[in-house]
């Protein structure tokens, strides 16, 4: 009895491992086969140990086995199918799962798909299966490539996480085309505003130009693989381009996404410096223009020192989902180093300035609201645009870098299981589709908002005005000698006095002639000489204070 008791404690022991994965059902046989190998059923008149069959354990293997490895766990050997007999043994007899619905014996074999895996230890086993790549010696990569740890094992050009859904392809092809024209749009409006209006944008708002201007560059790489197509730019034949394999055009788009992506994340950073220090210390956009030499000095040298590293350590390698070239793709190391560490580096910089600006601003405020006719109005505009902002960078950021931190963690375990899997059986773990589409998006989302910050009446005057002049303006030429409506000129003399002078545009233009004569010559005589048209009225010239200026 003791020794009876002492088998079933042990025997409860050992199943317990197993409870996990009878909880998740990673297959429906293995609960049976558990059974039959801890909890043997005893049947009357048969002395003989009944175990299950050697089709019981492969279909849980089947199930189960993938499962174990992806977290370092291996089939135990206790429960080595080839060790079970088969179905239908005549000298040994063996249990099998009651597949019908009645209580008939079961009078076929099991299919040939659960019986064939006789040999499923060695097909199981980690090897470069599709959709990998196996390379050959006359390949430019052999022995320079590794996959899940597989020599020669290279990832292929398209397919590697979704070979089955063609149209998922497709669909992220159209959504980052069509994000990339939406980002080139904005981010091109927003310096051409400045380009427009260059006296609107002073510090401390002068980096978000910087900063849209860096995404017209990031849009650019990305519309050149619309242009040219991903596999002219990310692949080399039938695998990915890896370090140093791709042509001119894959730098190019390197240079351009990786490059001025850095440089707009460092340009945010400047522009939560200068806020802090217009906020925080209160310091002038004078003063702190002084300083955009340092900007550009450090907006500019930190990108390009890693851009140089980056191809100096041939890093450089196809992205299989965007189709571009950039880097960490084929090395997490390299993704980990060149762009995670990076992006959290540049957030968290940019976020302590950011909010200890915000915290001088809030300061501000209510110094100013204590005295009753302060009014408060534009100082919480301010505070508004720039918390918006704020926010349109900062989440984008935030979503890019955790789902950069999601693959970092993932990717070498999508692979395993590529490599890992028994023929036919479908991966375990499997990359979330949505998760590569909205980092695509919230690449291209800053450029994207960044022209939040021209959007208002301001800049529909300044296109308005700039566009008139443009199309508008150059038909005018001299056709004002006739007059006209009355104007009023005003020109301060060399002795400090203003000349009001009334009527058509003709004699207002010989006016403005006759000071300009004053300031050149400095004859006081000559303040009240100017010609007159012919037909005007006479004009009233009355000399004026700065202080006391009259209209006519």
């Amino acid at each position: 009895t003791f020794n009876h008791l002492h088998f079933n404690s042990l025997s409860s022991l050992q199943v317990h491992q197993f409870w996990p994965l009878v909880e998740i059902s990673c297959s429906q046989d293995l609960r049976f086969f558990l059974c039959s190998m801890y909890v043997p059923i005893c049947m009357h008149n048969y002395d003989r140990h009944l175990p299950a069959c050697r089709s019981v354990c492969l279909r849980a293997k089947k199930g189960c086995a993938p499962l174990m490895r992806q977290y370092g766990f291996s089939w135990p050997e206790k429960m080595d199918c080839s060790k079970l007999p088969d179905y239908g043994d005549p000298d040994t007899l063996c249990m099998d799962v009651n597949h019908t619905s009645t209580s008939q014996p079961v009078t076929t074999l099991p299919p040939d798909t659960d019986t064939s895996y006789g040999s499923a230890p060695a097909s199981c086993e980690c090897r470069c299966q599709a959709p990998l790549v196996q390379l050959t010696e006359n390949e430019a990569h052999y022995n320079k490539v590794y996959t899940a740890g597989l020599p020669n094992c290279a990832m292929p050009c398209e397919g590697l996480f979704f070979s089955e859904k063609d149209r998922d392809r497709q669909f992220a092809s159209v959504w980052i085309g069509m994000w990339s024209i939406l980002c080139a749009v904005s981010s091109t409006v927003t310096v051409l505003t400045f380009l427009i209006n260059s006296k609107r944008f002073n510090y401390p708002e002068r980096p978000i130009v910087m900063l849209s201007a860096c995404y017209v560059m990031v849009s650019a790489g990305y519309i050149v693989r619309l242009a040219v197509g991903p596999q002219t730019i990310a692949c080399d034949g039938r695998v990915l381009r890896y370090g140093s394999s791709g042509p001119w055009l894959c730098t190019v788009v390197f240079l351009l996404t990786y490059l001025f992506g850095m440089a707009s994340c460092v340009w945010w950073v400047m522009l939560c410096v200068a806020w802090f220090l217009a906020a925080g210390l209160k310091w002038g956009s004078e003063a702190i223009a002084k300083y955009s030499e340092v900007f550009h000095c450090i907006a500019w040298v930190l990108p390009i020192v890693k851009f140089i590293l980056v191809l100096t350590f041939s890093l450089v390698d196809g992205d299989p989902i965007s189709g571009i070239c950039s880097v960490g793709n084929t090395n997490l190391t390299a993704m980990r180093l060149f762009v995670l560490l990076p992006l959290v580096t540049y957030l968290l910089i940019g976020s302590v300035f950011l909010l200890t600006g915000f915290v001088a601003l809030f300061r501000i405020r209510s110094v100013i609201k204590q005295q009753a006719s302060a009014k408060t109005y534009k100082l919480e505009k301010l505070m508004i645009r720039i918390g918006i902002f704020s926010i349109l960078y900062t989440l984008p950021a935030s979503v890019v870098i955790a789902c950069h931190f999601y693959e970092s963690q993932m990717r070498e375990r999508w692979l395993q299981d590529k490599a890992c899997r028994c023929p036919g059986e479908k991966p375990a773990a499997e990359p979330e589709y949505g998760v590569f589409m909205l980092r695509q998006f919230m690449q291209l989302a800053v450029g994207i908002t960044s022209g939040v910050w021209v959007w208002s009446g301001k800049t529909l005057h300044t296109w308005r005005q700039f566009l008139g002049r443009l199309f508008c303006c150059t038909g005018r030429g001299g056709g004002g000698g006739g007059g006209g409506g009355g104007g009023a000129y005003s020109r301060p003399s060399a002795g400090g006095h203003h000349f009001v002078l009334g009527g058509g545009a003709a004699a207002q233009a010989q006016a403005a002639a006759s000071a300009a004569a004053v300031s050149l010559t400095g004859d006081p005589r000559s303040h009240y000489k100017f010609s007159q048209a012919p037909g005007q009225p006479p004009l009233p010239l009355l000399p004026q204070s700065a202080g006391n200026q009259m209209s006519h």
